[in-house]
C-alpha cells in the first residue's frame, strides 16, 4: 500500500477508515501507518547507556561480533593475547542496559590474528572467518544458554584461503542466497581484492571459488548486504593508488559472485584506513565510516546508493574532527533508523559512540557520548541486538591491560515521521483489533482545552500541541474538535 488515497473513498466517508492495530491505542491517540496497512501507536525512547562489563581479562584484540535471532545472544569473538593469541569467543545476553557473560572458550588453538562473524538467517547459526596464522578459515557457532550459562558450540572448521594468503578479512550475510560472503586481501595473489561465498549446512560450512574483485592492493576491507538490491557492498582501501577508498559491488550467484566497477568515495592523495561499513534499511543506503588520514586521522562518514552494479556516493560528513582510531566500528540500529559509530577519540583517549541520521545522500550526527573515558579504547566492534533493541559496543581497554569490555546502549528513537502520521484514533483500538481512525478532512471531537483557530502538532510522545513539529495535525475549531489538514 503506497498511497493514504488507496485506503480511502471519496466524499464524506473518506474522512475516517477501518485498520487493524499492532498494539493498543489509545482512545484519541495520534496513530501512524505500517507498510502492511495496520496502524501502530506512537512510541519515543530516549538515550541509555549502561556501564562497562568485562568480558576477558586476557590481552583481548581484533574482535568481531554478531547478533543470533534464534538464540537472542550476542557472540564476541576475539584473539587472547594471554592465551598464545587463540581465537576466543564469549555469549552475552542483553537485558535492559546491561550485559551478562557466559565464560570465554576457545574456537581456534593456535594463533588466530583476526576474526570476524556474521549470522546466517536460513540456518540459524553464526559463521566466524578467521586467520589461522595466516591461513582463511570458517568454523561455524551454536550458541546456546542465556546469562551466564550461555556458550557456544563448533563444527568443523574450513579452509577458505591458502597458507600465507588471508589479511584484512571480513564477511556477511546475503539474505537472498542464504550465503555468507568473505571479503579479503589475498597476500599469495598480488595481495589483490578477493571474495568468496560460503554456504552453512548443519554445523558445516563449504565455499565456491574465490574471485577477483579488485587488482590492486586492497587493504581494510570491510562488507555490508543491501538488503534492498540484494546485492553485497566491499569498502576497502585502494593501496596501489594512494589509499584510496574504493567501494565495489556484488552480486551472489549460486556458489559464485561476480562485481561491477570499483568507485572511489575518496579521492588521492587521501590516506582512508579503519574503515567501516554497514546498511540502512530504512533509507535504504550504505553507510562507510572511515579515518581521513590527509586531515589530522579525523573522523568522517559517506553515504552509498547501490543501482544495479554500481554504487554512487554523496559528499563526506565529518562525526569527530579530532584524531580517530583506529579501530572503527559501525551497527544500524534498526528502532531508531540510526547507525551508531564506536571508536576511539584519539586526541582525549576516549572512547566514544555517536548517532548518525541518514537523509537522502547525506548523514548528521548527534554529540557523541563518552563511554570510556581517557583510557585508549582500541580495536572497536559494534553490532545490534534487534530482540532487546540495544547497540553492544566491545572494544579493549589499554588502560586495564588491555582487558575486553563491552557497554549496553539504548539509541534515542521515535516512530513518528510526516509520511507515515495517519489520523487519530476516534476510540480505543486493542492489539490485533479493527478500529477507526479519523484521516486528513475529518473532524475529532471529544478532545479538551484546545484553542479555537489555532494550528495543532502532533509530538514525537503522543501528545498534540501548539509547539510546531515536523507533523501538522490541523485546525482547531473549537475547545474540544480538531479539524486534521496537514496543509492548514
Amino acid at each position: 500500500m503506497s498511497n493514504l488515497s488507496d485506503l480511502m473513498p471519496a466524499g464524506a466517508s473518506g474522512k475516517t477508515i477501518e485498520a487493524t492495530a499492532t498494539a493498543t491505542i489509545a482512545s484519541k491517540a495520534p496513530v501512524i501507518l505500517n507498510s502492511a496497512g495496520t496502524v501502530s501507536p506512537l512510541v519515543e525512547g530516549s538515550a541509555a547507556l549502561g556501564s562497562e562489563t568485562v568480558y576477558s581479562t586476557g590481552n583481548v584484540g581484533r574482535q568481531g561480533s554478531a547478533f543470533d535471532v534464534n538464540a537472542g545472544q550476542i557472540l564476541i569473538t576475539y584473539q587472547e593475547g594471554g592465551a598464545g593469541d587463540y581465537g576466543y569467543c564469549v555469549v552475552g545476553t542483553v537485558s535492559g542496559t546491561t550485559i551478562t557473560f557466559g565464560t570465554p572458550l576457545a574456537f581456534n588453538s593456535s594463533a588466530t590474528n583476526s576474526s570476524k562473524c556474521a549470522y546466517d538467517a536460513n540456518a540459524q547459526k553464526i559463521v566466524i572467518a578467521y586467520r589461522n596464522g595466516s591461513i582463511g578459515t570458517a568454523v561455524v557457532a551454536t550458541l546456546s544458554g542465556t546469562g551466564v550459562s550461555a556458550t557456544a558450540s563448533f563444527g568443523t572448521p574450513e579452509i577458505y584461503g591458502t597458507p600465507g594468503s588471508i589479511t584484512h578479512s571480513d564477511i556477511v550475510y546475503d539474505s537472498t542466497a542464504q550465503k555468507v560472503v568473505i571479503g579479503f586481501e589475498d597476500q599469495n595473489n598480488s595481495s589483490y581484492g578477493t571474495a568468496i561465498v560460503g554456504t552453512v549446512a548443519g554445523t558445516g560450512i563449504s565455499f565456491g571459488s574465490a574471485q577477483v574483485y579488485a587488482s590492486v592492493t586492497s587493504g581494510h576491507n570491510r562488507l555490508c548486504y543491501d538488503s534492498t538490491n540484494n546485492k553485497t557492498v566491499i569498502a576497502y582501501r585502494n593501496e596501489t593508488s594512494g589509499s584510496v577508498g574504493t567501494a565495489v559491488v556484488g552480486t551472489v550467484v549460486g556458489t559464485g559472485i561476480s562485481f561491477g566497477t570499483p568507485v572511489p568515495f575518496t579521492t588521492a592523495p587521501l590516506m582512508t584506513y579503519a574503515l567501516a561499513n554497514t546498511y540502512d534499511t530504512a533509507n535504504q543506503k550504505a553507510v562507510i565510516s572511515y579515518c581521513d588520514g590527509d586531515a589530522s586521522d579525523r573522523g568522517v562518514s559517506i553515504v552509498g546508493t547501490v543501482s544495479g552494479t554500481t554504487i554512487t556516493f554523496g559528499t563526506e560528513v565529518v562525526f569527530d574532527s579530532d584524531t580517530v582510531g583506529p579501530g572503527i566500528s559501525s551497527a544500524y540500529d534498526t528502532q531508531a533508523s540510526s547507525v551508531v559509530i564506536t571508536y576511539l577519540d584519539s586526541t582525549n583517549s576516549n572512547g566514544e559512540i555517536i548517532v548518525g541520521t541518514v537523509s537522502g545522500t547525506s548523514i548528521s550526527f548527534n554529540t557523541a557520548v563518552v563511554i570510556n573515558s581517557g583510557a585508549g579504547t582500541t580495536d572497536t566492534t559494534t553490532v545490534y541486538d534487534s530482540a532487546a533493541k540495544k547497540i553492544v559496543s566491545a572494544y579493549k581497554d589499554q588502560g586495564v591491560s588491555n582487558d575486553g569490555y563491552a557497554i549496553v546502549s539504548q539509541t534515542p528513537y521515535a516512530n513518528l515521521t510526516a509520511a507515515n502520521f495517519l489520523g487519530i484514533a476516534d476510540a480505543g483500538i486493542a492489539t490485533s483489533a479493527t478500529g477507526t481512525v479519523v484521516v486528513q478532512g475529518g473532524t475529532v471531537t471529544g478532545l479538551s482545552s484546545l484553542t479555537a483557530g489555532s494550528k495543532y502538532y502532533v509530538q514525537n510522545d503522543g501528545t498534540i500541541t501548539t509547539v510546531s513539529s515536523s507533523v501538522n495535525a490541523g485546525l482547531a475549531i473549537s475547545t474540544t474538535a480538531l479539524l486534521l489538514n496537514g496543509d492548514s
